[in-house]
């Protein structure tokens, strides 16, 4: 029903979990390399416990790869670095979340293809570091689907 994007994720626990939170939620998982990782990596396996064979994941060599062979109708870029707030969207099945690695965010390079009002973020106080990117992750697809009457959910 949706679609997350990690871009260059590096900690394996968090994609793992991010895997699992796929797979509940009925969301396909696309991972742009380079990984900072292997994807058979134990504590990537832990995190994704059984769910590695149920997950829809696709691997892309760059970012262009993933848009060229898939047909998004909406992507949003998920950054400290947005104004607007994620529960500020009508989100519509398909939308596709864009999210970077966990010490540096999305770059300027890619963030820059992205009008205002396409790049979202999550509230948190001021000064304080983000939130954990499975965290992240599951606030905003979780909206994202409440949106759409969590279709298919029990």
């Amino acid at each position: 029903m949706f679609n997350i994007i990690l871009f260059e994720p590096e900690i394996p626990p968090n994609t793992g979990n991010i895997m699992r939170l796929c797979v509940n939620a009925s969301a396909t998982l696309h991972l742009i390399h380079p990984l900072g990782f292997s994807l058979s990596e134990k504590s990537l396996r832990r995190a994704g416990m059984d769910y590695r064979d149920m997950a829809n994941v696709r691997e892309y060599s760059n970012l262009q790869q993933c848009y060229l062979q898939n047909n998004f109708k909406r992507v949003f870029a998920c950054t400290t670095k947005a104004k607007q707030w994620y529960s500020a969207i009508d989100f519509q099945a398909d939308d596709a979340f864009i999210f970077g690695p966990e010490t540096r965010g999305l770059p300027e390079s890619v963030l820059n293809d992205f009008p205002m009002e396409q790049k979202l973020r999550v509230p948190m106080l001021k000064n304080s570091r983000s939130i954990n990117l499975a965290n992240t992750v599951s606030v905003i697809l979780y909206e994202a689907w409440r949106q759409c009457d969590f279709v298919g959910g029990v």
